[in-house]
């Protein structure tokens, strides 16, 4: 069981990582372990969150990552995973939520509602359960927080974004909510916050190869989303419960 002399930041913290089968899953895990973090990573797909684990634990000189496999639209299995974590170590200190996905049109009226479905699961009931499944964990945490990832084109729709920029607002809405009830239990002395990262899109090593020419402008390399997340545990509570976190220009 973890050391109960935890008192908030990085260092021993408990942090569980969902949708960690990616590029930026893989920095994320890396970057929490390297500073000290028991990392617990979460993904729908068992080949992609073995590969983020192994080398991330690799590229963290075999740091404390560990991977399950949860499905994060059934809320009791949620539920479960947050108290299993909790049982296991004593105390739950962070839910980083990097689950994502994406679906557009030409145009408005070429909207598919079939990409609203897809999204809603992805973007909005994954919040949902996570949000829910965390929120008494993190509030008896001493430095507890959720961090979302969310996209600019939630404050500036497009036409042929309607069903994304839809979906990422109503989590952004979803997660600032939570924040609001850490500030009203928290009492006079918060530990718990709701934060959400803002970025255009992100970018990794692997899409630099493929399009040379590129010049990703405005986009998250994930190491640096991978450094704003940690540094979401560095800051006071006031300082990010229900905030958005700009890392990419307002549009």
């Amino acid at each position: 069981m973890t050391t109960e002399t935890y008192a908030g930041g990085l260092d021993g913290a408990v942090i569980a990582v969902a949708g960690a089968g990616g590029p930026a899953g893989r920095a994320v895990l890396q970057q929490l372990a390297r500073a000290g973090s028991h990392v617990i990573a979460a993904d729908a797909d068992p080949e992609r969150l073995a590969q983020a684990v192994d080398a991330a634990r690799y590229d963290a000189g075999g740091a404390d990552i560990t991977g399950e496999v949860v499905d994060l639209l059934d809320l009791d299995g949620t539920r479960e995973w947050a108290g299993r974590i909790e049982k296991a170590h004593g105390r739950v200190d962070g839910l980083v939520h990097l689950v994502g996905g994406w679906r557009g049109s030409a145009t408005f009226t070429e909207t598919d509602l079939a990409d609203w479905d897809l999204l809603h699961d992805l973007l909005v009931r994954t919040v949902q359960r996570t949000t829910l499944a965390f929120h008494d964990g993190l509030l008896r945490s001493p430095g507890g927080r959720y961090v979302l990832i969310s996209a600019a084109g939630a404050s500036a729709p497009t036409a042929g974004n309607a069903a994304y920029a839809a979906a990422k607002a109503a989590a952004e809405a979803w997660t600032l909510a939570m924040g609001d009830s850490f500030r009203k239990l928290g009492g006079e002395n918060p530990t718990a916050a709701a934060t959400v990262l803002v970025i255009k899109a992100l970018v990794h090593d692997e899409m630099r190869a493929q399009r040379p020419n590129a010049k990703f402008a405005g986009f998250t390399d994930v190491r640096d989303l991978a450094d704003a997340i940690a540094d979401v545990w560095h800051a006071s509570p006031q300082q990010v419960n229900g905030t958005r976190q700009w890392l990419t220009p307002r549009p």
